[in-house]
């Protein structure tokens, strides 16, 4: 190697070493103040009580108060935009939902922001589970069944969900493609009247949160046929899963933190590892699992990498069965 080869790849080293220290030096000094987590939904509802549950030893992983903010409005979107439009310094970072990268650009017309070069992922915080439900009148006992009966009587079943593009109308369009049936969707304002025709027979199906309909399952009030996740759900074993029956069946509601596209690596990496510390805390994993919701944690690149995959799955549903919200 002769000396100019030698004296630049000196400088080289040098200006490498000098760009990352800042970096390193701004991270190790984060956070001097408290986080915002934006959480784009009402106070109460599940994504709300996850992002407080996961607050307290996440800030205790930091060193530093986690404030949860709640900014509510058009599916999630209208809080997304407010985290894709913050300064990229770590301070104000995003509750993510399906709704906000995976399915609200192919829902809707436009978005206030650009889910895939505005935001960046950081992490992974837990994976929720549907559950497919009958009515008790419904003469179907397992997944089988219920597509044999489905096929015996075309277009005669509706499947209820709480509004166009949730996760639950999703789930049933899946469900609906994959077992090459014809059955009809049934909008609801949210679950919960979603859930009150369920009960009376008015709607005989539905794929829907887990915890919520856990209680009716275990007082009979319902049929579960099938968990919506890849495989059995901890909390109730004894529900076999979709996917046993209708092979690669996956539609669950997966929740992951997000924060504006330049926050610095360093700092992405120091919020990644402490909310991996965070989601192995006892308790915090003792309260999610009790509800049906499996704690996480990943690492930035496979957080992004099973964004985009989605995406692609349902933007594919999508388009296929026409949905759109107007």
């Amino acid at each position: 190697m002769n000396d100019n080869v030698r004296v630049t790849l000196t400088l080289w080293l040098m200006l490498a070493v000098f760009t990352a220290m800042p970096q390193a030096q701004a991270a190790d000094a984060f956070p001097q103040r408290p986080i915002h987590l934006i959480v784009p939904f009402a106070p109460g509802g599940g994504a709300d009580n996850n992002a407080r549950q996961i607050a307290e030893p996440w800030s205790k992983a930091l060193g530093q108060t986690i404030v949860i903010e709640n900014k509510p409005g058009a599916g999630g979107t209208l809080g997304a935009s407010y985290v894709a439009h913050a300064a990229a310094d770590g301070y104000t970072l995003l509750y993510t939902t399906p709704g906000q990268q995976m399915t609200a650009p192919y829902l809707l017309k436009q978005l206030p922001y650009r889910p895939f070069d505005d935001l960046v992922s950081i992490g992974k915080v837990t994976e929720g589970a549907n559950v497919l439900v009958v009515s008790k009148n419904l003469p179907v006992h397992d997944v089988q069944t219920l597509i044999d009966y489905a096929r015996a009587h075309p277009g005669k079943l509706g499947f209820a969900s709480s509004g166009i593009g949730s996760s639950s109308h999703l789930a049933g369009e899946l469900f609906k493609k994959e077992a090459g049936i014809d059955i009809f969707h049934v909008p609801y304002r949210g679950t919960g009247p979603a859930r009150t025709d369920v009960l009376s027979g008015q709607v005989p199906m539905t794929i829907d949160t887990l915890s919520v309909y856990l209680p009716d399952i275990r007082a009979g009030a319902v049929r579960a046929l099938g968990v919506s996740t890849s495989t059995r759900n901890p909390t109730a074993p004894d529900i076999a899963a979709i996917a046993e029956t209708l092979q690669g069946f996956e539609a669950y509601p997966v929740n992951y933190i997000t924060a504006p596209v330049r926050t610095p690596e360093a700092i992405i990496r120091k919020l990644n590892a402490t909310l991996n510390q965070a989601l192995q805390d006892p308790k915090l994993r003792a309260s999610l699992i009790a509800v049906g919701t499996t704690p996480q944690g990943s690492t930035p690149e496979q957080m992004d990498a099973l964004v985009r995959s989605e995406s692609r799955k349902w933007k594919t549903l999508i388009e296929s069965a026409h949905i759109k919200i107007e």
